[in-house]
Parts: structure tokens; C-alpha cells; sequence
């Protein structure tokens, strides 16, 4: 099971918000909030928040809280707010005023080890089937290739 949090139209660039983003993702809850409470970055009250409004909607799922893990976090570019500066001789520079798009992902540990050992056993499943395909390919190779005349 997972929980998401969104937060729309936050006005800070993302380049600066996937700073704080990369800082706690795939950490436990309670270590992204101490993470986030020694930072001085603007955006990292705001995760701390957003976090919060994820453990809340986890909570209101059944999920156990203690083991929420933040799984994925996403910051995408939102609308540019267009404004000008006035400048020399009555012309006017174009400001651009970035806007960012905040989504986190939460998952309890108990299902995601489950989920990555299921993984495992694919990924390893699929590399000896390979193997075995190629295995097969040389040995038809040999059977079928012609001998040389004398």
C-alpha cells in the first residue's frame, strides 16, 4: 500500500526544490524530519509539511505509521508567472517567476521488502532463462553447421 501527497503551484523554481527532495528521498519518515528541521533551505518546512499531509492520509488508510518510508518524490516544473522590469530608455526585461509541482510517495517497509524480493527472483529468473536460450543457440550452431570437405 502506498499514500501520496501533492502539492500544486508552490512558488519557488524547482531546480532549488529538487535540492531539498534529493536530501530525503528513500529515508524513513522520522529521518526526513530530522533531516529537514537542520536545514536552513526555504523549501524544507514546506517537505516537512507536505510529509506530514502524507503520513496523515497513511493514517487514515490503516497504515502503520512507523514504517512509512518516503518512496518516490517528484518535482515537476509548474506555470511561469511572466512579469517585467522596468529598464534604461523605456524598455522592459521579461522576469520569469518559476513555479514547481511537489508530489511524495509513501510506502510501509513491511510491503516493499516483499515486493523487491519478488523482484529479485524475476530479474534472476529472467538472466539464467537468457543463459539458458543462449546455451541452446550455440549448441544447435554447432550440430548444424556443415563439415568441411575433403
Amino acid at each position: 500500500m502506498h499514500a501520496t501527497a501533492k502539492l500544486s503551484q508552490y512558488r519557488q523554481a524547482p531546480r532549488k526544490v529538487r535540492l531539498v527532495a534529493n536530501l530525503v528521498k528513500g529515508k524513513t519518515v522520522a529521518d526526513a524530519l530530522v533531516e529537514l528541521n537542520s536545514r536552513a533551505k526555504r523549501a524544507a518546512p514546506v517537505f516537512a509539511k507536505l510529509i506530514n499531509s502524507g503520513v496523515a492520509n497513511a493514517k487514515a488508510q490503516g497504515m502503520d505509521v512507523s514504517l512509512l518510508r518516503i518512496s518516490e518524490i517528484r518535482v515537476d516544473k509548474g506555470a511561469v508567472l511572466k512579469r517585467s522590469r522596468p529598464r534604461a530608455q523605456g524598455r522592459a526585461f521579461p522576469i520569469h517567476k518559476h513555479t514547481s509541482h511537489i508530489m511524495i510517495t509513501l510506502v510501509d517497509t513491511t510491503s516493499s521488502k516483499s515486493a523487491a524480493a519478488k523482484s529479485e527472483k524475476k530479474a534472476e529468473a529472467a538472466v539464467t532463462e537468457k543463459k539458458t536460450a543462449v546455451a541452446k543457440k550455440t549448441i544447435t550452431k554447432k550440430k548444424a553447421a556443415p563439415k568441411a570437405g575433403k
